[in-house]
């Protein structure tokens, strides 16, 4: 099966049999013990969802994050931070970035005016 970027690696066939003789109680103690891959919480996988979302609108624009984080007036430090899921992202932020994927330019025509 070929690898697919953003999604994960699928198990190989002997994983899978290792893993379905396991019981729940084993999976999830397995889980809790390896300190290279802590459990995740709701909170840290709201953020990574957001910083895809983020990251996935940077990406259909087809610019670095200094190119658009520059052309659409957000900080660099604050694009890397919700693309990289490091700090809870502001939902203005969000929905500021998803109107740039759907517009491009029209979002750069209303930077561009002058505010009176």
């Amino acid at each position: 099966m070929p690898i697919v970027r953003g999604r994960p690696r699928p198990p190989t066939p002997e994983e899978l049999e290792r893993l379905d003789a396991m019981s729940e109680e084993e999976v999830q103690a397995n889980a809790l013990s390896d300190p290279d891959n802590p459990p995740l919480s709701e909170a840290r996988l709201n953020r990574m969802v957001i910083g895809r979302i983020v990251r996935q609108a940077r990406e259909s624009v087809r610019m670095s994050q200094a190119e658009f984080a520059r052309a659409f007036q957000i900080t660099l430090a604050r694009l890397r931070d919700a693309e990289q899921a490091r700090a809870n992202t502001d939902p203005v932020l969000v929905n500021y970035v998803k109107l740039i994927a759907a517009d491009p330019e029209r979002a750069r025509r209303i930077i561009e005016q002058d505010v009176v």
